[in-house]
C-alpha cells in the first residue's frame, strides 16, 4: 500500500485551568473528530482510498503540547495541519512552525467563547513569523452545542485539504524526462530550479533509445505483452489512411507498428513506476523503476522521423483503463512539454481525474466558421471557439463519452468507471496511421470528438525569466459543431487527431473579455484541461507553492488563499498575490 501524507488536525484550547480548559475540551475535540468524518468520507487518494486523518494525542494549549503534536505527526507522515478551536488561546504558543507545509485554522464562530479572536492572534502571529497560513471562518454565528459544519465552512475546509494534499503528494516525487527537447519547445527545457524548489520533486532524465533497447532486448513482461496485444487489436479500431498517396504506408507496415507501439506502452509504464516481473527476469536496476509522478516523451523528430510514434503509449497511459481493466493514469506528457506536465499533476491530483494534454491551436470565430462551413454557430459557441487538438495523443477519457448518474458526459475517476463507460470510450476512438509528413516512421495517432456541454478547466504552467513560473487559468465548457462542420475544420489541421471545442466563460474583463482574449493570451502552445470549474481550487494550490496566477476567470467569492496574502493589498487581488509569491518565495526553496 502507497505511504500516503496525511492529514494532521490541532485541536487548540485555552491552556487556563481550574475549570477553564476542562470545560472546553469535549467542544475542542468534538470539532477535530468532526473534521476527520468529513475529510475521511469526501476525500480520497489517487488509488481510491479514504485519505487518513490524524489527531493530537491531546488538546493543544501551551507549548509542550504543540511540540508533542509535531513529533506525533513526522512519524505519521502528515502532510499538511488543520488547527481547530471554539475559543481563546495562546497564539504564538500553539501554531505549527513547520515552514515546509500548508496550514490552516478553523476558528469557530460563536460567541460564548471568542474562537474568532485566536483566529485573528494566531493568523497574525503566523503572518509575522512569515509562515502563510489560510483562515477559515464562518459567516453566520453558532450555538456553543452547535455541532454541525456550516456550508460555507465545509467548503473551505474541503478547498483547503484537497489543495494542501496535491502539495504533499508531489514531494519527493519525480519528472521523468525521456528526452530532451522537442522541435524548440520551450516547455521542454527541464527547469530544476522549478521542480525542486516550487514542488519538491526531483528530476530523472532517460535517452529515447532506452525504449528501442527494451523492446530490442525483451525487457519487459512478455506475458503481459501477449495479453495486450490481443486486447489492443480486439479493441482498438484502425481508422482511415489519411495521408496523401506519397505518405501512405501499406498494410504489412501497419502490421509492423502494433506490436511495437504496444510494446512502447508496457515500457513507458515500467519507466516511471518500476515492474518487480524485470527482477525476475533478471532485470533488477530496470524492475525499480524512476519514481516517477508523471513523464513526459520528447518524440519528435529524433524518434519519429525513424520509428513508430509514442501516440498510443501517451493516449493509454494517461487513460483510466488497459488490457487489465479499469486502473490508476500514468501521466505522460506529449513533447516532453515537462511545464504542461506540471499543470496535468496540478489538476489531476485536485481530480483525481485523467487529463486531456492539449495543443492550444486555433481561435475560430462564428465568422469564420461560417465563412469556411457555411454554418454559423450559436449557443456558447456564438462567440467563437478554441481548437484543441494534440497532435495525435491524449486519453481516451476525454471523449467524455462516460456517463453520470444522470446521464450526462463526464470523466470520472479510475475507480468509478464502469465497463459500460470503457466500451463508450472505445467505441468513440480511432487509431489512424500517423502523418507521414510529421511522423516519418509511423505509428497511429488517436482521433476522437469530445462530448459538448461538459465543464472544464484549462490550466497551464508558465517560466517568466526574472519572475519564475506563474500559472493562468481558464474555466469553461465544451462544445461540439455539426458533423459536417467538423470534419471540414479538422480537414484543414489533421482529422486523425483528437479534437476538443473549448469556450472558456467570458467576463468581459482583461483577458476574458472574449474568446478571442483568451487565445491570444495564453502563454504558451499546450494546455491541460481538466472535468469540472476546479479554478478556486488551482488558485489555492497555487498559493501554497508561492507561484502567481497571471490570468483566471474565477469569481472573487471562490478565492481562497492564505490571510496573509490580504496584507500585500486588498483591492487589486492579482497584483498582490505576485507581491505576496515574490516575498515568500517557494515553499521549498
Amino acid at each position: 500500500m502507497t505511504n500516503y501524507p496525511k492529514i494532521g488536525i490541532r485541536p487548540i484550547i485555552d491552556g487556563r485551568r481550574r475549570g477553564v480548559r476542562e470545560s472546553l475540551e469535549d467542544q475542542t475535540m468534538g470539532m477535530a473528530e468532526r473534521v476527520k468524518a468529513l475529510y475521511e468520507s469526501e476525500l480520497k487518494y489517487p488509488d481510491g482510498t479514504p485519505v487518513q486523518v490524524v489527531i493530537a494525542d491531546s488538546t493543544i494549549g501551551r507549548v509542550p503540547e504543540a511540540q508533542a503534536a509535531a513529533e506525533k505527526f513526522r512519524r505519521e507522515n502528515v502532510g499538511l495541519t488543520l488547527s481547530v478551536t471554539p475559543c481563546w488561546c495562546y497564539g504564538s504558543e500553539t501554531i505549527d512552525l513547520d515552514r515546509n507545509m500548508p496550514h490552516a485554522i478553523w476558528g469557530f464562530n460563536g460567541s460564548e467563547r471568542p474562537g474568532a479572536v485566536y483566529l485573528a492572534a494566531a493568523l497574525a502571529g503566523h503572518a509575522q513569523l512569515g509562515i502563510p497560513a489560510f483562515g477559515i471562518y464562518g459567516e453566520e454565528v453558532q450555538d456553543a452545542d452547535d455541532d454541525t459544519i456550516p456550508d460555507d465552512v465545509r467548503q473551505r475546509l474541503l478547498d483547503y485539504a484537497t489543495a494542501g494534499l496535491a502539495v504533499a503528494q508531489m514531494k519527493g516525487k519525480s519528472y521523468l524526462s525521456i528526452g530532451g527537447v522537442s522541435m524548440g519547445i520551450a516547455g521542454c527545457v527541464v527547469k530544476e530550479e522549478f521542480w525542486t524548489p516550487y514542488l519538491g520533486m526531483r528530476n530523472e532524465y532517460v535517452d529515447m533509445v532506452e525504449i528501442e533497447r527494451r523492446i530490442k532486448l525483451e525487457i519487459y513482461d512478455k506475458d503481459e505483452y501477449e495479453v495486450a496485444y490481443k486486447w489492443v487489436r480486439e479493441n482498438l479500431k484502425q481508422g482511415e489512411d489519411f495521408n496523401e498517396p506519397q505518405f501512405q504506408k501499406t498494410a504489412e507496415d501497419h502490421e509492423e507498428w502494433w506490436p511495437y507501439v504496444t510494446k512502447m506502452v508496457l515500457i513507458g509504464r515500467d519507466l516511471m513506476e518500476g515492474n518487480p516481473k524485470l527482477a525476475e527476469m533478471g532485470f533488477e536496476e530496470e524492475a525499480l523503476g524512476h519514481g516517477a509522478l508523471i513523464s513526459g516523451f520528447q518524440g519528435q523528430r529524433q524518434w519519429t522521423d525513424y520509428l513508430p510514434n509514442g501516440d498510443l503509449m501517451e493516449t493509454l497511459l494517461n487513460t483510466t483503463f488497459d488490457w487489465n481493466g479499469k486502473r490508476q493514469p500514468s501521466l505522460m506528457a506529449t513533447e516532453n512539454d515537462n511545464l504542461n506536465g506540471a499543470s496535468m499533476v496540478f489538476n489531476h491530483l485536485l481530480t483525481n481525474r485523467p487529463q486531456i494534454f492539449s495543443d492550444v491551436r486555433t481561435y475560430w470565430s462564428a465568422d469564420a466558421i461560417e465563412r469556411v462551413t457555411g454554418h454559423r454557430p450559436e449557443g456558447l459557441a456564438a462567440g467563437g471557439v478554441i481548437d484543441l487538438r494534440n497532435s495525435g495523443a491524449t486519453t481516451l477519457d476525454g471523449t467524455f463519452a462516460a456517463k453520470d448518474a444522470d446521464g450526462n458526459p463526464t470523466m470520472k475517476p479510475w475507480w468509478e468507471v464502469t465497463e459500460s463507460d470503457i466500451n463508450a470510450m472505445i467505441a468513440e476512438s480511432t487509431f489512424h496511421p500517423a502523418n507521414g509528413g510529421y511522423f516519418r516512421g509511423g505509428g497511429f495517432s488517436t482521433h476522437f470528438r469530445s462530448a459538448g456541454e461538459v465543464p472544464v478547466t484549462m490550466t497551464r504552467i508558465n517560466w517568466v525569466d526574472g519572475l519564475g513560473p506563474v500559472i493562468q487559468i481558464a474555466e469553461g465548457h465544451t462544445v461540439e459543431l455539426p458533423d459536417e462542420v467538423a470534419k471540414t475544420i479538422e480537414l484543414r489541421t489533421d482529422p486523425g487527431w483528437p479534437t476538443t471545442w473549448f469556450v472558456p466563460t467570458i467576463t468581459g474583463e482583461g483577458a476574458f473579455t472574449s474568446v478571442y482574449d483568451v487565445m491570444n493570451s495564453w502563454g504558451s502552445n499546450h494546455g491541460a484541461i481538466s472535468y469540472g470549474h476546479i479554478g478556486h481550487q488551482l488558485i489555492t494550490l497555487a498559493s501554497m507553492l508561492r507561484i502567481p496566477v497571471n490570468m483566471h476567470n474565477v469569481s472573487k467569492e471562490r478565492i481562497f488563499r492564505p490571510k496573509s496574502w490580504m496584507g500585500f493589498g486588498t483591492s487589486d487581488l492579482e497584483g498582490a498575490d505576485y507581491r505576496a509569491c515574490a516575498t515568500y518565495g517557494p515553499l521549498y526553496g
